[in-house]
């Protein structure tokens, strides 16, 4: 009797421990899957980027949304403070969600270059300082490209040259806005030989503080910069993000003042 007692008091001690410790479970876990749903703000890609896209125009690209903690990836960014100056190291896409890693120096993809935009191609120039802002154009801005021509020969009757500049063999235009500067790859100093002359090598030689500028565009707007760079002289100004842009007519001497 005393041992059926007994042994019906360790069962009942038995299922108490056992309930308090499936309750306590149950509790942890409860905790757990409520710390998985917790939401976190994230940024999210709402339409496609190509690579090489700079953060400065990335604001109206991705939105914040609230996503569970779980789904929530390390590296995601809430905002974009603190990302000025970089690039997307790859093209995004709707949906995802914009990681740090994917977030770079322009000079850290390759030196001096940065990736081209889809659908665009790249061209070069060979521009003088004073035509690329003194030697400050780098892979990864955005410029203003202004072509200026000088000509001496009288315009045919059906030309298609404005009225507004006809006769006036001086002119100056805008041609583009964003346009990206995907590399730069600028003259090393001038040296002089053991004689004291410098190099008579013109096929390689340029003027010290050039470069060769590379953009990418389309291949209309191409053909317009290697139109204005063969039978004019083109001139880059460096864009940044309050930059107004407006479309200014072309200037001649008639219109200067």
């Amino acid at each position: 009797m005393k041992s059926r007692l007994l042994g019906g008091l360790a069962a009942l001690l038995l299922a108490v421990v056992g309930a308090i410790l499936l309750f306590v479970y149950v509790q942890g876990a409860a905790a757990r899957a409520q710390a998985g749903l917790e939401p976190v703000n994230v940024l999210v890609v709402t339409e496609r980027v190509p690579a090489g896209t700079k953060t400065a125009d990335l604001a109206g690209k991705v939105r914040a949304e609230a996503l569970p903690k779980s789904a929530v990836p390390d590296g995601a960014l809430q905002s974009l403070d603190g990302q000025d100056g970089k690039v997307t190291a790859a093209g995004l896409e709707p949906g995802e969600q914009l990681l740090a890693v994917r977030l770079v120096d322009p000079r850290d993809l390759q030196p001096g270059t940065v990736p081209v935009p889809d659908g665009l191609e790249e061209l070069t120039f060979l521009l003088s300082p004073e035509r690329i802002m003194g030697g400050r154009i780098e892979a990864g801005d955005t410029v203003t490209v202004y072509s200026s021509f000088e000509s001496d020969a009288a315009l045919p009757a059906d030309s298609t040259v404005p009225a507004e500049i006809r006769g006036w063999s001086q002119s100056t235009g805008l041609l583009f806005h964003d346009v990206l500067v995907t590399a730069v790859q600028k003259a090393a100093p001038e040296t002089t030989s053991n004689s004291g002359s410098s190099s008579t090598d013109k096929s390689v030689e340029m003027p010290n503080g050039s470069a060769f500028i590379t953009v990418a565009r389309s291949d209309a707007d191409a053909a317009k910069m290697v139109f204005g760079a063969e039978f004019g002289t083109l001139w880059l100004a460096k864009q940044t993000d309050t930059t107004a842009k407006s479309d200014p007519p072309v200037t001649t001497f008639g219109g200067l003042y």
